[in-house]
């Protein structure tokens, strides 16, 4: 890998692609997203995930087609990150609940074979964690990245190193049980903590309380923003979801600091939109319920990164595996 080479960095999630390039010094040259469109089933999402990519390397000036630099390739890797579970030394998708129909889907390969480049797959909250350890200019070595989006989950950088587990799915965040009796997840399992806090759930949770009582959103196709906004603007039932979501995200987070404790817990994902409407409340309860000495250490935090996020997080796993082989 040269230093003066980019990655392309790719970004598979339930309700958005996204594709960006990336410099070794965590500049994104390029953004571009779309909707992922999961109904159209997985040919027609790689398909337009492929495009996006090419469209982000001609908007960065290094249109994959007219290779700029003397080894022929325009990018040193590509990296990619999608929701899991996957395998990350195969690249293959295996299933993950935001994404039906992607089983066994060789996304690594078909993405590898399109343009001729070193390819890293990654879980996608596992790789934002490392991007954020990387770029998010937080000076830690300890670090949860949690992201809140159509679906929940993280990734833990410990002691300055990505922890991956014995079968590198580690960092598994989102199906972490809060409740033992609680309300089913995608995964199968009941109360996980993605089946309260992803944006699917609390829109989810939202419509079925707006048609049990008198609400604003009753009658909408409702989403986690409906939920925000209408909770900002005092509607009850939105008020209770977001208090609930809240709470739940707070005691999640209160979990992690005991477990892991990090000098810092990094909130990310489209549900973060809300700024301090979400976080507020949720570093709240997490300080207040983690243990003293780790809550003391430790601090919540938005990430800075916005809907860029996850390509910075694909970028930094294509630099670390690249770098590693």
């Amino acid at each position: 890998m040269t230093s003066q080479q980019p990655v392309l960095a790719l970004d598979v999630g339930g309700t958005k692609l996204a594709a960006g390039v990336v410099t070794r010094d965590g500049t994104v040259q390029s953004f571009c997203r779309t909707e992922t469109a999961v109904a159209e089933g997985p040919a027609a999402v790689v398909k337009r995930l492929l495009d996006l990519g090419e469209q982000a390397a001609a908007e960065a000036g290094l249109p994959l087609d007219r290779p700029p630099v003397s080894n022929g390739r325009p990018f040193a890797a590509i990296g990619v990150g999608c929701g899991g579970p996957l395998d990350p030394e195969t690249g293959i998708i295996l299933g993950p609940p935001g994404l039906p129909g992607w089983d066994s889907v060789p996304l690594g390969q078909l993405v590898a074979e399109r343009f001729g480049l070193p390819t890293y797959v990654e879980n996608d909250a596992t790789a934002a964690a490392l991007g954020e350890y990387r770029w998010g200019g937080w000076d830690v070595q300890n670090l949860v990245y949690l992201t809140v989006s159509t679906g929940f989950g993280g990734g833990i950088v410990a002691d300055g190193k990505l922890f991956r587990g014995a079968a590198r799915q580690g960092g598994e965040l989102g199906h972490v049980v809060i409740d033992w009796q609680g309300r089913r997840c995608g995964c199968g399992a009941r109360g996980c903590a993605e089946a309260y806090v992803s944006g699917t759930s609390i829109a989810r949770r939202a419509t079925e309380a707006a048609a049990a009582a008198d609400s604003t959103l009753s009658g909408l196709v409702v989403t986690a923003k409906d939920v925000a906004d209408h909770a900002r603007a005092g509607d009850p039932v939105a008020r209770a979801v977001w208090d609930e979501t809240t709470a739940m995200l707070g005691r999640m987070v209160a979990v992690l600091i005991n477990v892991s404790e990090p000098d810092l817990v990094v909130l990310g994902g489209g549900v973060t939109r809300s700024g301090a409407q979400l976080l507020e409340p949720v570093r709240e309860a997490a300080l207040r319920q983690a243990m003293p000495p780790a809550a003391r250490a430790c601090d919540v935090v938005l990430s800075r990164h916005g809907d860029a996020v996850g390509v910075l997080g694909a970028a930094a796993i294509a630099y670390e595996r690249r770098e590693e082989s």
